[in-house]
């Protein structure tokens, strides 16, 4: 079934396009395919970041408040004739969004890969990424709301997460995660060890 994919803000949009009409702009970013590449980019499938909030045990336990999410950029894949060549990414300042850089590397491919994976699930989504940074993550997060707004909203228990490659350890990518089987694993991974108990407070040896 087809994805939901989100409108971007206008001047999100406009933004990129501006950058990408720019030489200057073009020449300057850390893309070398992108710098190299003569012909018509095009900014299509418009993909909020939202960013997970450090998780804590408490949040997931019985009555625990859900994990918090922050929308940090709005993501364009850019395409020169029938493939992706690479991503840009806009941040919100006090005036609005604003072109903030272009970008390649393997999410660019993830991002395509796991989105034509999301298609063939037989259920309507909106597509959104959800971004780790202590683990250095980033997810497909598939939001069963499709009409909700995109900059806003947690991640329901029924969502699904689909890690991108490259993934932690130990998780494999591209396999669709329900968020209550995914966030417990990842808040075990962020919880920090307890510290050791000082001989002086310890048990007495029997």
């Amino acid at each position: 079934m087809p994805l939901h994919v989100p409108p971007a803000p206008a001047p999100a949009l406009r933004s990129v396009l501006a950058a990408l009409g720019s030489p200057t702009a073009v020449h300057e970013a850390h893309t070398p395919a992108l710098r190299a590449l003569q012909g018509a980019l095009t900014a299509e499938l418009p993909l909020p970041v939202h960013v997970l909030d450090r998780l804590s045990m408490s949040q997931l336990a019985a009555g625990g408040r859900p994990p918090r999410t922050r929308l940090t950029a709005w993501r364009f894949l850019i395409r020169s004739g029938d493939r992706y060549v690479a991503a840009a990414d806009t941040r919100l300042t006090p005036d609005g969004w604003v072109f903030s850089h272009f970008f390649e590397g393997p999410y660019v491919a993830a991002t395509e890969r796991a989105l034509r994976q999301a298609e063939s699930l037989g259920k309507s989504y909106q597509p959104r990424l959800l971004s780790v940074p202590e683990l250095y993550m980033l997810t497909l997060w598939l939001h069963g709301a499709v009409g909700a707004d995109a900059s806003a909203g947690l991640p329901a228990a029924a969502d699904l997460l689909i890690p991108l490659a490259p993934a932690p350890p130990g998780i494999a990518p591209y396999r669709p995660h329900p968020v209550s089987e995914l966030l417990p694993v990842l808040t075990h991974r962020l919880t920090p060890p307890s510290p050791p108990v000082p001989p002086s407070l310890a048990a007495p040896a029997a």
